[in-house]
């Protein structure tokens, strides 16, 4: 046995390791991707119904800052509201943006890694062996790439909720921010 054989050995060794790790790692991408599908979907009728949850939440909190803040730190006290709601709302877009990514990288590793044995199974005429292996190898690429189209479509609906949102607080705070001006000048 050469050294390059020594390292195959290795390297086959860790792949082998690493198995488990990630199809256990893509069904929990899954079932994560499955959950922020529902919140979105539950988002979306939400809105169509034309409630806005966080958005009226966070009006609610803009409008107590309005009320009980004093002049000088007002719009400090605004701008700090803003950027709070602005970090929530793409904090969670992170977490999709992730997923985008990482999908398609577990599936990948989950279909390369049962092909190593599956042309092992193919040179020793096991043919149940590689078709068991190819099978995992097509699943893993078909719920890698999945999850990233699921992640990248409510994410991509998702910004556009966020951008809008804060262009509503925003216009909200400024439309305060003045009317509280005219009342104490009245």
């Amino acid at each position: 046995m050469t050294s390059v054989d020594g390292l195959r050995d290795v390297f086959h060794q860790i792949a082998g390791w690493l198995v488990w790790p990630v199809l256990v790692g893509l069904l929990a991408l899954a079932a994560a991707t499955l959950v922020a599908l529902g919140g979105f979907t539950r988002e979306w009728l939400d809105r169509l119904r034309g409630r806005h949850r966080q958005l009226d939440h966070d009006r609610a909190t803009i409008e107590a800052v309005v009320r009980s803040s004093d002049r000088p730190d007002l719009e400090l006290r605004l701008e700090e509201v803003l950027q709070s709601a602005e970090r929530r709302r793409w904090r969670s877009l992170g977490r999709l943006r992730l997923a985008v990514r990482v999908g398609p990288s577990l599936g990948l590793m989950g279909t390369l890694i049962p092909m190593a044995d599956a042309l092992q199974g193919l040179a020793d005429g096991n043919l149940p062996k590689l078709a068991s292996n190819m099978v995992t190898a097509f699943a893993a690429t078909v719920i890698g790439l999945t999850i990233s189209v699921i992640a990248y479509l409510v994410a991509a609906v998702r910004e556009d909720w966020a951008r809008a949102d804060t262009e509503a607080l925003a216009f909200v705070a400024e439309r305060l921010s003045r009317e509280g001006v005219t009342h104490e000048a009245a």
